[in-house]
């Protein structure tokens, strides 16, 4: 009599949000995992970009199907409408329920308008209608927000349209995580561009300022509205998931989150910003995690240490900040267009990482910080 070995049937995970976490987890995962992801569109945005978009690159997105082609992740093209963590089941919008052994959280980050979007309000969700309304007639624009997402769009906007007028308000002081060498060639640049900077002006909202156009780039929040419906334990003032060395929810320890969703510490970098130099790391781990709790071990704490910031001012400047491994800033900079081409390589280098995890994953294990 032949004896049939006894299999285990395979781990069921789903991952919510497509991003650079969501999509590092589910490449990560699939050799361990039947993975569905589930994201509503079929491209996977280059967010790192936006800045691009809103200044007439035709173009931040690449085909999901290519990415995951011979993966065997199931991509569903839809939106979570409810977590049930109970019953271990996803609802979406398409009315399909999705069952899960274990979920990964990635749906990411959304920027916190002062104001409702519309034809004169944007942000870096909308820029594509940023950039439609800037090839109409030129007027004046405030960008709100004087960090690097602020930074990057007022200087890319004023190199691209020299029509418009450009200004950037913040509350506190340009580029606070910047040192002030970095800092002192950010003025510069944007000075060079005619972006005229106002610190220390705190806007309560878009009907606050005088201008035809506001780029409101002054808040993100993590989009965690399902999380937190869910019961998961959230941070309220963030909406970011609370979660264990492991990334596991301390609540749902079934659920890990990663990317922007989640609220990471690490032990060099203590509380990790949001932002794509965290996301692909976090959401490898979470990977890597659950691959662990597979073979019956315990996931290892993450380990992340912030290296660098790279900040583009148009397509021919940037600054590369060296920072310690907290973020706080060194004294060393890269400026010009060393720096400038030192972060398309940077950038460039996320979908090479993402393409690794798809068909060469032994290989991130040369990246310390995926790996």
């Amino acid at each position: 009599m032949k004896i049939v070995p006894h299999t285990r049937p395979a781990l069921q995970v789903v991952v919510l949000g497509g991003g650079y976490a969501g999509m590092m987890a589910a490449l990560r995962l699939a050799p361990y995992a039947r993975v569905t992801l589930v994201d509503p569109s079929d491209r996977f945005t280059e967010r790192v970009r936006m800045h691009e978009l809103a200044a007439g690159r035709p173009d931040v997105t690449h085909s999901r199907a290519r990415l995951l082609h011979g993966t065997g992740i199931e991509h569903l093209a839809a939106r979570a409408t409810t977590l049930d963590p109970d019953a271990r089941a996803v609802h979406t919008d398409t009315g399909r329920t999705l069952r899960y052994d274990r979920l990964v959280y990635a749906l990411g980050s959304h920027t916190t308008p002062g104001g409702e979007p519309g034809e004169r309000l944007y942000t870096a969700e909308t820029a594509d209608a940023l950039h439609a309304r800037l090839c109409r007639r030129p007027g004046t624009l405030a960008v709100v927000g004087g960090g690097l997402t602020g930074i990057e769009m007022a200087a890319e906007i004023a190199e691209a349209h020299p029509g418009w007028k450009v200004r950037l308000l913040t509350g506190a002081t340009l580029g606070p995580g910047l040192s002030d060498r970095g800092r002192a060639h950010v003025r510069t640049a944007l000075d060079r561009l005619r972006v005229t900077v106002v610190e220390g002006h705190r806007v309560a909202g878009a009907d606050a300022v005088d201008a035809d156009a506001v780029l409101w780039t002054a808040a993100m929040t993590a989009t965690g509205g399902l999380a937190r419906d869910a019961g998961l334990d959230t941070d309220p003032a963030t909406g970011r998931i609370r979660v264990d060395a492991a990334l596991r929810s301390v609540s749902h320890l079934d659920i890990y989150a990663a990317g922007d969703a989640a609220a990471a510490r690490a032990r060099r970098a203590g509380a990790l910003r949001m932002a794509c130099a965290a996301a692909l790391p976090t959401g490898a781990h979470a990977a890597a995690a659950i691959a662990a709790e597979t073979r019956g071990t315990a996931p290892r704490p993450l380990a992340f240490s912030f290296l660098i910031q790279c900040v583009s001012l148009g397509r021919k400047d940037g600054l590369v900040q060296k920072v310690r491994a907290d973020d706080s800033p060194r004294e060393a900079v890269l400026t010009g267009r060393p720096a400038a081409h030192f972060k398309e390589r940077i950038i460039r280098f996320t979908l090479t990482f993402l393409r690794l995890a798809a068909h060469r994953p032994g290989a991130l294990r040369l990246v310390p910080w995926i790996g």
